[in-house]
C-alpha cells in the first residue's frame, strides 16, 4: 500500500535537489569563465639601446729583447722603458704607467750557448679618453724610437652602467607594453597588469666593429642593450 502522505514530500525534495544541480552548475560554469578570464595574459620582451662613450681607457704593452748577454738584454728592455714612459710622457699627465710583470726565459741553442728572452709588460689606465686616443694615434713614435710592442691594444670601457640601468628598464619595460598592446588590439582586448617581468643582463659592445680582444681595434663608442621579458594580464 502507498503512502500518500509522502509523495508531495518527495516531489518537494526532487524540486530543491533540481534547482540545486541548476545553480551549481550556473555557479561552477561562471567560476570557470571567471578563471578562464583571470589566465589570459600574454608574454612579450621589451628592448632598450643606449648610445654612450667610454669613461675608462687600458692599454697593457709587452715589449721583448732576445739575446746572449743578459746585462746587455736588461739594457735594451730598460731603454724600452724609459721610451714608453716618455712617449706618454709627452701627450698628457692624467694617467697611470705601471709594470705589470716580467718573464725571464732561457734554452740552449744548437751551439750550446744559453740563448735569453726577457719579456716586459706595462700597463696604461686613465679616464682621459681623448689622451687615448692620441697615444693611439701616435703609437708609431715608440717604433722610430725602437721599441716594438708585441702584442695588446687600447681598450675602452663604460663602468657607469649603474647611472643608466633605472632609466634603461624602465624603457624596456614601456617597449615591452607596446608589443603587448599591440598583440591586444590584434585580439580585440585590453593590457592589464603586470602579472611578472624579468630582467635580462645588460651588455656592453663596441658600436663601430667588434673590439675587445687582442690585435683587434677597439673604441670608445659603446652600446649598452638591455631585454626584459614582462608578463601582462589581458583585459576584455
Amino acid at each position: 500500500m502507498t503512502d500518500r502522505t509522502s509523495s508531495p514530500i518527495t516531489l518537494l525534495s526532487a524540486v530543491i535537489l533540481s534547482l540545486g544541480l541548476i545553480i551549481g552548475g550556473y555557479l561552477l560554469g561562471n567560476g570557470l569563465l571567471r578563471a578562464k578570464a583571470a589566465d589570459r595574459s600574454v608574454t612579450v620582451r621589451g628592448l632598450a639601446e643606449q648610445n654612450v662613450e667610454a669613461n675608462l681607457a687600458t692599454w697593457v704593452m709587452s715589449y721583448s729583447a732576445n739575446g746572449y748577454d743578459l746585462d746587455a738584454l736588461q739594457r735594451d728592455i730598460g731603454g724600452d722603458t724609459d721610451a714608453i714612459r716618455a712617449f706618454f710622457a709627452g701627450l698628457g699627465d692624467d694617467y697611470d704607467l705601471q709594470p705589470a710583470g716580467v718573464n725571464v726565459s732561457q734554452y740552449t741553442d744548437s751551439n750550446g750557448r744559453p740563448n735569453i728572452t726577457i719579456r716586459q709588460r706595462m700597463t696604461f689606465r686613465t679616464t682621459d679618453i681623448a689622451l687615448a686616443r692620441k697615444a693611439v694615434e701616435q703609437q708609431f713614435d715608440l717604433i722610430d724610437k725602437g721599441v716594438v710592442l708585441e702584442d695588446g691594444t687600447m681598450q675602452y670601457s663604460f663602468t657607469k652602467l649603474d647611472e643608466i640601468k633605472p632609466a634603461m628598464v624602465a624603457e624596456a619595460t614601456k617597449d615591452a607594453r607596446r608589443a603587448a598592446q599591440q598583440f591586444a588590439e590584434d585580439s580585440g582586448t585590453q593590457v592589464g597588469d603586470i602579472r611578472s617581468a624579468t630582467q635580462g643582463y645588460f651588455s656592453i659592445q663596441s658600436r663601430d666593429g667588434e673590439g675587445g680582444g687582442y690585435g683587434v681595434a677597439d673604441t670608445p663608442n659603446k652600446k649598452v642593450r638591455v631585454v626584459t621579458t614582462v608578463t601582462f594580464g589581458l583585459d576584455n
